[in-house]
């Protein structure tokens, strides 16, 4: 076969940009030890009979189990298992550590919490150049509504199903007016409605909205100088945010002492009772939504924010390596 010379490396990045699912394989070698690697090379081939196909490299050590192999099974990892893709994608570790598994056909371990678990018999094997292809035919299948984790330009991602209404953009009366997938429509609406149910807890506390974010903005550092919390405020409180800190002083939930800020012991408790008060707020919505997608909502809005405000890391307080 003639071979044409290009770019591997611009190949293989070119082949990244198709986002694909994540797999894991697992099965039992000849003396029943379990054995498992990450896979994204999964694809279906047929409905009837139904068979899956995914491949490995000649150079892997597991090569030569999968070969031998009459039962293996594919699990089609959801959105938050990443770290398992992780763990499976490494060598030289007892990969299944911990782990609580399910015994399938051929008693292959069977991991949980998957968006779908494919159990299947081996049917044929191909070569594929520097891969071998594994066929299989599908004897057991199960799958849930989680979201699926994905993986994109080598990094991993998520997925969301599509909601009906999206794709169909309502048209407002006046025209060149905000439409309902303008970003700022989107926040401003999702902020008002989320925050509309915090603002009671608020008012039990006796505390005004501005006085709120200045009280969880010094949850994020044990302390904080005048200047750190010029940047919180900054574009966002100003003048009311001087106002709040001033207010929060008097009332004794901040004290200061050399242009340094922080929480008294009642501030403590105050904003412990407020955050998780938030927090139980949060769930409820994360509930209605779903997980995954809750997950996914948040990696957007920190990216985001990044992009908007990169120095808002900076207000964190990290653990140390």
């Amino acid at each position: 076969m003639e071979s044409t010379n290009f770019d591997t490396t611009a190949f293989r990045q070119a082949l990244g940009s198709f986002a694909t699912g994540v797999t894991i394989i697992t099965t039992r070698d000849s003396k029943g030890e379990p054995l498992g690697l990450t896979v994204n090379s999964f694809n279906s081939v047929s409905l009837d009979p139904p068979l899956v196909l995914w491949s490995l490299a000649k150079s892997a050590l597991s090569l030569p189990v999968f070969r031998e192999a009459e039962h293996w099974a594919v699990h089609v990892l959801s959105s938050g298992q990443s770290e398992l893709s992780t763990r499976f994608a490494m060598r030289g570790e007892d990969k299944f550590a911990g782990l609580d598994v399910d015994a399938g056909v051929g008693e292959v371990p069977l991991l949980k919490d998957c968006t779908a678990r494919f159990q299947c018999k081996t049917a044929f094997q191909y070569d594929g150049g520097d891969h071998v292809i594994f066929v299989g035919e599908v004897v057991s299948f199960d799958r849930s509504d989680v979201a699926p984790l994905v993986f994109h330009g080598g990094k991993y991602a998520h997925a969301t199903p599509r909601t009906e209404r999206e794709g169909k953009p309502r048209r407002p009366y006046l025209g060149g007016s905000f439409n309902d997938d303008f970003l700022g429509y989107l926040l401003g609406r999702s902020h008002f409605k989320f925050y509309g149910r915090i603002k009671p807890l608020l008012k039990a506390e006796e505390l005004s909205d501005e006085e709120f974010y200045v009280l969880s903005t010094l949850t994020l550092k044990h302390e904080m100088s005048a200047e750190d919390m010029d940047k919180a405020m900054r574009d966002v409180l100003d003048e009311a945010g001087h106002e709040a800190l001033d207010s929060l002083c008097k009332r004794g939930y901040v004290s200061q002492k050399d242009e340094v800020f922080h929480l008294t012991d009642e501030g403590s408790r105050t904003a412990i009772r407020l955050i998780t008060s938030a927090k139980a707020v949060e769930s409820t919505v994360t509930e209605r939504m779903g997980y995954e997608e809750g997950a996914v909502l948040k990696s957007l809005l920190n990216k985001l924010l990044d992009t908007l405000d990169p120095e808002a890391a900076e207000m964190w307080e990290y653990e140390p390596n």
